[in-house]
């Protein structure tokens, strides 16, 4: 039962940010830095997948994943604060959702050279469209915000993988999640 209910309280405090689905951040913070991967769809799907993505891998793969993406994501935000601007930013971030979701549907284990390398370059574009949200902030504190609430999905997305089983049913509905992020990142793609 206890488990049952933290899932169901990281459920209820991932999509409670669906509510403020990037604001204007006329006054951006930490706060708003915080809530940006939590209002869109397309940030919270992809970060969850990082971390559903990152459980089933083998060794230190397993974090090393979600930290490179956080670290990416930052140096995505750093060049667009110095104006340097990354072509087709949303299609990236759909392109990202549709590619985690098919990783973790396929159940790929793909080497680290490969994997690494994948997840930052998605990651670069989830920075540069946070950093394009932020408003007239501090970049430090806004950031800060956002890099937190990614790691937190991240452990979620990790946590929820790691609490289903490893049987035939566990597996397959790590399959068909992985399916519906891929599909929303297809239909992103598609519109």
């Amino acid at each position: 039962m206890k488990t049952r209910s933290a899932l169901a309280a990281v459920v209820l405090a991932t999509a409670s940010g669906a509510a403020l689905a990037h604001p204007g951040h006329e006054s951006a913070s930490f706060f708003t830095g915080f809530t940006h991967p939590l209002g869109g769809l397309d940030h919270l799907l992809a970060m969850l997948a990082v971390g559903l993505y990152a459980a089933r891998q083998p060794g230190a793969t397993r974090w090393m994943l979600p930290a490179g993406f956080v670290l990416a994501m930052l140096a995505g935000a750093g060049l667009g604060a110095i104006g340097v601007a990354l072509p087709a930013v949303e299609a990236g971030i759909a392109a990202s959702m549709l590619v985690f979701g098919l990783l973790i549907a396929l159940a790929a284990r793909l080497p680290l050279t490969v994997s690494l390398p994948l997840v930052a370059a998605f990651a670069l574009f989830h920075g540069h469209a946070h950093h394009a949200e932020m408003g007239g902030a501090s970049l430090v504190t806004y950031a800060a915000g956002f890099a937190l609430a990614t790691a937190l999905l991240h452990g979620a997305g990790y946590a929820i993988a790691r609490w289903m089983p490893e049987t035939r049913v566990g597996n397959a509905i790590k399959r068909v999640a992985g399916l519906l992020v891929a599909g929303v990142g297809g239909a992103m793609l598609g519109a």
